[in-house]
C-alpha cells in the first residue's frame, strides 16, 4: 500500500518536472526557473518516503546479517516450572538465529544452580530468587519473567476461598479436614513439591513455613502435582500459575484470584521471580548467551512470556 503511493507522487513529480521543462524551453524568465528549481512539498514528501523506505530496508537487513552471523550453544538446566517457557524462547529464538542451539534440561531449581555454577550448562533456571551463598558463589540473578503460585484442589471440592493463616494452617497440619474451612467433611491430602524445588522453596518463604510443612506426597515435578490433585479427592496443591488447566480448580487466596493484573497490582501474595542465572555478569557470557538473554528482554522475547501465560518485567 505505502509502495503504491509512493509511485504515484513519483510519478506525478515526474510529469511536473516535464512539463516545468517544456515552459522553460518557451521563454520562461530566469526567476520562474528558479523557482522551479525550488523542491515542492510533494517531492519533499517524495524524497522523505524514499529516505524512510532506504532506512528500513537497511536495518532489516542488517538485523538478518546479524542473526546469520551469530552461531554456538546455550544450555540451560533447573526448574521444571519453567520448561513451558524455556522450551518456547528456545524454538523461537532459533527461527530467528538458526546458527544458535538452544537446550534445557528440566530438574530443580537448586539443580539448575548448582550447575551453571560448575560450569556443566550455561544458564541455571530458578523458579525463586537466588540465595546469598549462590549469589556469593558467582551465581547472577537475571529476572526474566514473573509467575503468581496458585493453590488448587480437586474439582470437587467445595471450598472456593482461603486466608493466608488458613493456608499456613493447612499446610503445618494444624488443620486436617476441610469440614473446618466451610467444606465437606473429608480429609485434606496435602501435596507438595520435593526439596530443592523452586516452587516450593518459594511457596514456603512466602508463607513463612520452611521446613515446618506437613506433606502427604512430595513430587518432583509441577505436572506431577497437577495429576495428583486432581484425581485425589480432598487434596490441595501448588503450581505454576502458567500450567493451569481444568484439570484442578484454582483457589482464591483472600478473596483475590491469582491474574496477571492481581499479581502486579501486589493484591495476589503468592507470586516469585522466574531468573535464568548465569554464572558471573552477562557481559562475561559467550555472544550466543548474551543475544539470547538480550532477546528475552526485548519485545519479540516478551511476546514468547505472555504467550506461555507469565508476567513480563516492566
Amino acid at each position: 500500500m505505502k509502495s503504491n503511493k509512493v509511485k504515484k507522487i513519483l510519478a506525478a513529480a515526474a510529469a511536473a518536472a516535464i512539463v516545468a521543462a517544456m515552459a522553460m524551453g518557451c521563454g520562461q524568465t530566469e526567476e520562474t526557473t528558479t523557482a522551479l528549481e525550488e523542491s515542492t512539498p510533494a517531492e519533499e514528501a517524495v524524497s522523505e518516503a524514499a529516505d524512510a523506505d532506504a532506512a528500513q530496508a537497511a536495518d532489516t537487513q542488517a538485523a538478518e546479517d546479524t542473526a546469520g552471523d551469530i552461531s554456538g550453544t546455550v544450555s540451560m538446566a533447573g526448574s521444571t516450572s519453567m520448561e513451558k517457557l524455556a522450551n518456547a524462547a528456545a524454538e523461537a529464538f532459533m527461527a530467528k538465529y538458526p546458527g544458535v542451539t538452544v537446550t534445557a534440561e528440566f530438574t530443580c531449581s537448586g539443580a539448575g544452580i548448582e550447575s551453571v555454577l560448575a560450569g556443566s550448562v550455561d544458564i541455571g533456571n530458578s523458579s525463586r530468587n537466588l540465595k546469598d551463598e549462590e549469589k556469593s558463589a558467582g551465581a547472577v540473578e537475571n529476572i526474566v519473567a514473573i509467575d503468581g503460585i496458585a493453590v488448587v484442589t480437586d474439582v470437587a471440592n467445595t471450598v472456593e476461598d482461603l486466608t493466608k493463616d488458613q493456608l499456613i494452617s493447612i499446610y503445618t497440619g494444624e488443620t486436617k479436614n476441610w469440614k473446618d474451612l466451610g467444606g465437606e467433611d473429608q480429609a485434606i491430602v496435602v501435596v507438595g513439591r520435593e526439596a530443592g524445588s523452586g516452587t516450593r522453596g518459594a511457596f514456603e518463604e512466602l508463607l513463612a513455613i520452611e521446613d515446618a510443612c506437613a506433606y502427604a506426597n512430595e513430587l518432583d515435578s509441577t505436572g506431577a502435582v497437577m495429576a495428583k490433585v486432581a484425581s485425589t479427592p480432598g487434596a490441595i496443591g501448588y503450581v505454576s500459575l502458567d500450567v493451569l488447566d481444568d484439570t484442578v480448580k484454582a483457589l482464591k487466596l483472600e478473596g483475590v484470584e491469582a491474574t496477571e493484573e492481581t499479581i502486579k497490582a501486589g493484591e495476589y501474595f503468592l507470586s516469585r521471580p522466574f531468573v535464568m542465572a548465569t554464572n558471573g555478569e552477562i557481559s562475561e557470557q559467550s555472544e550466543a548467551v548474551q543475544t539470547f538473554l538480550g532477546w528475552m528482554a526485548s519485545d519479540e522475547g516478551k511476546e514468547v512470556i505472555k504467550g506461555v501465560g507469565l508476567i513480563t518485567v516492566d
